[in-house]
């Protein structure tokens, strides 16, 4: 029988999460996420004319700035920064909207009570960006579904980890699978639609994980992403702004 962790969830449980939609008025399209008390605000520019100097002016170009909650930003703020890009070029329709920039400003709002960077982090901000993504109307091969997935030193791999946890754990991983948008309005996807919903779009890891370990996350997070995944379907079939 598999213990309880200190908060009460099990192994497999996803803090309870929730999702505002467009709470920013100036912005073309924005999403407050939660997952338990770590919080981020996506908010989505564009598309503006032009592009980079760099970019390819004959696809459109993603812009992504994270705003820590307090401070200046750091070197992990700056790989994540490179993280959310090279995932949200992944999803995006590049083609639609040629030689324009999509700038994604990501505020952080709630670190699950710490001062200091929590890696919970990121799978937050990228379901935020996704949301608000939608919101903006930019075009999208499919949705995506971030998760963090932890493993402890005698192997247990827990998901959606807080900052306690963090501090116990030897290794983790960041992954993001794919979720078809087609499929959002069907009653029952096809199976071309089912496996195009498996795989990886991003994937990192840190510390040292063997590879049954990996693959354990990646088995354990598909599993739960299709929470998020049926949350997010359902915020984006409602009409009215608001908590969903």
């Amino acid at each position: 029988m598999e213990e309880s962790r200190a908060d009460g969830r099990n192994p497999n449980q996803l803090r309870p999460f929730s999702c505002t939609r467009n709470p920013l008025d100036r912005a073309h399209g924005s999403a407050r996420w939660a997952q338990g008390d770590t919080i981020v605000l996506a908010a989505v520019y564009g598309p503006k004319p032009g592009t980079r100097k760099g970019e390819n002016p004959e696809k459109a170009s993603i812009e992504v700035v994270w705003k820590p909650m307090t401070g200046q930003i750091g070197k992990q703020e700056k790989e994540y920064e490179m993280t959310l890009k090279r995932t949200l070029q992944s999803i995006c329709l590049l083609t639609v909207h040629p030689n324009t920039t999509t700038s994604v400003i990501l505020q952080v709002v709630g670190n699950d009570g710490s001062v200091s960077f929590c890696r919970n982090l990121l799978p937050c901000a990228i379901n935020a960006c996704c949301a608000a993504l939608v919101f903006a109307g930019i075009p999208l091969k499919h949705l995506a579904v971030a998760i963090g997935c932890g493993v402890l030193e005698d192997g247990e791999v827990i998901l959606d980890t807080n900052k306690a946890e963090e501090q116990q754990l030897k290794s983790f991983a960041h992954l993001v699978f794919p979720n078809s948008r087609k499929s959002a309005s069907s009653k029952e996807p096809n199976q071309k639609e089912e496996d195009s919903e498996r795989g990886l779009i991003t994937s990192i890891t840190h510390g040292v994980m063997s590879e049954e370990d990996y693959f354990s996350c990646i088995e354990r997070g598909l599993a739960a992403s299709s929470r998020i995944s049926d949350f997010m379907r359902t915020t984006l079939q409602k009409q009215a702004p608001g908590d969903v």
